[in-house]
């Protein structure tokens, strides 16, 4: 690479296609700490695995000063695999070492086997929810190289003793260091060489809906109904009957396939940017007879669809960029719905009701009407404008 220090690769670093903003970045302070705590561990020989890289920090800032010639990676979001490639292209990763003409490279992998088998070093970007961590060490302690370390790190307002603990079912040392800048590494070794098959979604049956839910790890709200996708349910009978519906943002698939079970004509289809999510509402549909109606896929806010091309769109949006509030997720959302409705076709949404969305959707979308609201949500009906 052309680019050799933490300060080259992290100064040219991007969030695209993931919202940017003055107040968002593409690294943190734990991106610096695993690779330092990890400069020790490796040499031209090590084979490096990294899970839960947000937009490449950890994959190039391994090939750049880590002196590994491959590193192998998972990130959950479709966002944050294109943001990866985007930052590689721009920091030449591409181009030979003029020393030995080898090439510098990475390989993008779901998490399980492919992406594990013989690394000896992981290096890891703490979950959210103690059930990915599970799902990811469990993938670790099965599939690494006997003997491998997982490095695991996090801001540490977001850690938690319950880290610790479910580290502590696969890995027989579990040692939490000193914490730098705000951030923590835990270094997990000696696996308790976890057996059996990679994990299955959990599948849940919501007695409320009647609907059986499956969730990976990842995925957000896990088999239960979040709050304000049960308000957003109850206008259920209000919708009208679409040729073509989406959930955007579909997590594990629930308004997909309650919409799809109340107008078994539309097609429907769930997408989410999230693997996990798409995976999660894959088994939902499956779940409850629902396969055949309801198609699964992973994308960007809905970026491989065509124009015009859609009846309704039903959505819960995000108000979270990691761990970061922010309105940005949602008004990416809102445009992404413009392009993609039809002339007359409807948006569906619910909101938290301290977001002033609906100035946004009008101008984004079409007019919009607050269709109902209770203490904590806004549900708004946006209309697409015919062309002019």
């Amino acid at each position: 690479m052309a680019h050799n220090s933490l300060e080259d690769v992290f100064g040219t670093l991007r969030r695209r296609p993931d919202v940017e903003a003055p107040n968002l970045q593409a690294w943190d302070a734990t991106d610096r700490l695993l690779l330092e705590t990890a400069a020790d561990r490796t040499g031209p020989n090590s084979s490096v695995a990294v899970i839960g890289d947000r937009y490449g920090a950890l994959t190039l800032g391994a090939l750049a000063t880590l002196g590994v010639r491959t590193v192998r990676v998972h990130q959950d979001l479709i966002t944050g695999e294109r943001a990866l490639r985007n930052n590689a292209a721009a920091l030449g990763l591409d181009s030979a070492l003029p020393d030995a003409g080898v090439r510098h490279r990475f390989e993008q992998l779901p998490l399980g086997k492919e992406l594990l088998s013989g690394a000896d070093l992981v290096l890891l970007q703490l979950p959210k929810t103690l059930a990915e961590l599970d799902d990811v060490a469990g993938a670790v302690a099965r599939h690494a190289a006997p003997g491998a370390v997982l490095l695991a790190g996090g801001r540490v307002k977001h850690m938690s003793l319950g880290m610790n603990a479910v580290l502590e079912r696969y890995f027989g040392t579990v040692q939490p260091q000193l914490a730098r800048h705000k951030s923590r590494v835990i270094v997990a070794a000696d696996a308790r060489g976890a057996s059996g098959p990679d994990p299955v979604p959990v599948v849940e049956h919501l007695a409320e809906l009647d609907l059986d839910v499956a969730a990976h790890g990842a995925v957000f709200a896990g088999a239960r109904l979040d709050i304000g996708t049960r308000f957003l349910l109850t206008f259920l009978p209000a919708m009208p009957a679409a040729r073509r519906a989406v959930d955007l943002g579909c997590g594990t698939g629930i308004l997909a396939a309650m919409y799809a079970r109340q107008h078994p004509e539309a097609e429907v289809t769930a997408t989410d940017q999230s693997a996990a999510a798409v995976a999660s509402a894959q088994g939902t549909a499956a779940a409850n007879g629902l396969a055949g109606r309801v198609s699964v896929l992973q994308d960007d806010a809905m970026s491989t669809l065509p124009d015009a091309s859609v009846d309704l769109i039903l959505l819960n949006p995000p108000f979270h960029l990691g761990a970061a509030v922010h309105a940005g997720a949602g008004i990416k959302m809102f445009e992404a719905a413009g392009r993609v409705l039809a002339p007359g076709g409807q948006l569906w949404t619910v909101f938290n009701r301290h977001l002033n969305y609906l100035p946004a959707l009008d101008r984004l979308v079409g007019p919009t009407a607050v269709i109902g609201h209770n203490p904590k949500f806004t549900v708004a009906v946006s209309t697409k404008r015919a062309s002019r």
